[in-house]
């Protein structure tokens, strides 16, 4: 292979490849230096063909097929004729005072990435974990801030754990989920109100947000209605089903206590239009010997049935139905869920305008999850918020891939 083919397998092809050490079976010294005219002084712009001096750097480059490689760099000094003073001739691909390339930090990246664990990368690379770990998220800082754009126009609000402290309060995070790029959009060190405005409040937009889907919490419901004001807040379909689940389970384990090897407690669980008409039959029978577990059974039936109506003022109505038989029940707990329901009457409805729920948000949850086990958790929550937004970030925000 010549020189010029080689220096411009580099990648840098305003270096001139002088010599080449061999360094046992593990990698190479590229003794290269820059050849040019001139180089334009950094302060004032002027031209400069007087070398002052030169000195060598060494800057370490992407490894080729599992060796080493280490750029000798011969830089030379100019002198300045307008502003009286030397500057050295910067190198591209190479940051001022950087010891490493732009292609090493990209390639280190996705090693970060791709890798088991940070030691492997480690040692493919020859560097050290201060290395690995500044240069990594220096990257997911850098494509975290190219990637900033408005709020969309439907997002989705969950929270999940981040820490779990032996002697302190659950430490929580807030994720916010583009429903429109199927991508995290933004995690918030935090669930309360205080916190949410604190860390969305510089993100443009927030009045062009159509939709927003949570669960029934009762602070993010107050904080979208103030913070979103054109929004539509929508209530989750399985979390308002499973209200109906917990009631029923409660009920479960007073008559029963706690077996959860008994198959009625799956039964119980299940969609009814799933089981066999034998075992819906036996199911109905069954449980005419318990008619508040009955009750609470059949109420949970239809809500299940509730969220297959089409039409908004179908569904008003059936809402209206079912509300208004709970009334009669004799059971607190019954009529509890009831206040309850009535209370989140207008965000429950609002479902099935667009059919919009936190399926994918509750998806992101667990491969959020997924990024703390696989580190083994996360002391910092600005690393942990730069990691999941490149692992969330979604197809259409991906843009170029990292070893480009």
């Amino acid at each position: 292979m010549s020189e010029r083919t080689l220096s411009r397998f580099l990648l840098l092809p305003e270096l001139n490849l002088t010599k080449i050490e061999t360094v046992g079976r593990a990698g190479a010294h590229y003794h290269v230096d820059k050849v040019s005219e001139f180089e334009v002084c950094p302060k004032c712009a002027c031209k400069s063909t007087s070398v002052y001096d030169r000195r060598k750097i060494r800057v370490k480059d992407e490894p080729i097929r599992g060796k080493y490689l280490l750029l000798i760099i011969t830089k030379r000094r100019f002198w300045c004729k307008c502003c009286l003073k030397p500057f050295t001739e910067p190198v591209p691909g190479i940051s001022k005072g950087g010891r490493v390339t732009q292609r090493f930090k990209r390639s280190l990246c996705w090693a970060a990435e791709t890798f088991s664990d940070l030691t492997k990368v480690q040692k493919a690379y020859r560097c050290s974990t201060r290395i690995v770990y500044k240069t990594f998220y220096e990257v997911l800082e850098r494509k975290s801030k190219a990637r900033a754009h408005s709020f969309p126009k439907s997002i989705g609000i969950d929270e999940h754990s981040l820490r779990k402290p032996k002697f302190r309060a659950t430490e929580y995070t807030t994720i916010i989920v583009d429903h429109n790029h199927k991508a995290v959009f933004e995690l918030v060190d935090g669930r309360s109100r205080s916190d949410l405005v604190a860390a969305l409040s510089h993100i443009r937009g927030a009045e062009n947000v159509k939709n927003v889907t949570i669960d029934m919490s009762p602070t993010y419901r107050s904080f979208c209605r103030n913070f979103f004001p054109n929004a539509k807040v929508i209530a989750d379909r399985f979390h308002v089903q499973r209200l109906f689940s917990k009631l029923l389970n409660k009920e479960r384990l007073k008559i029963f206590g706690d077996k959860r090897r008994l198959k009625v407690r799956s039964i119980l669980l299940r969609k009814g239009k799933s089981l066999d008409s034998s075992v819906r039959r036996a199911l109905h029978k069954y449980l005419k010997d318990y008619p508040t577990l009955l009750e609470i059974y059949l109420l949970k039936e239809r809500f299940i049935g509730f969220y297959n109506i089409k039409g908004q003022f179908r569904a008003q109505k059936a809402f209206k139905s079912i509300v208004d038989d709970m009334a009669k029940s004799a059971n607190s707990k019954i009529l509890e869920l009831r206040r309850l329901l009535i209370n989140w009457r207008k965000e429950i409805l609002a479902y099935f305008e667009n059919r919009l729920s936190n399926g994918r948000v509750e998806g992101f949850n667990r491969k959020a999850k997924l990024v703390q086990r696989k580190a083994f958790g996360y002391s910092s929550f600005k690393n942990y918020r730069l990691r999941v937004l490149n692992e969330c970030r979604g197809k259409a925000l991906r843009g170029s891939p990292t070893m480009k």
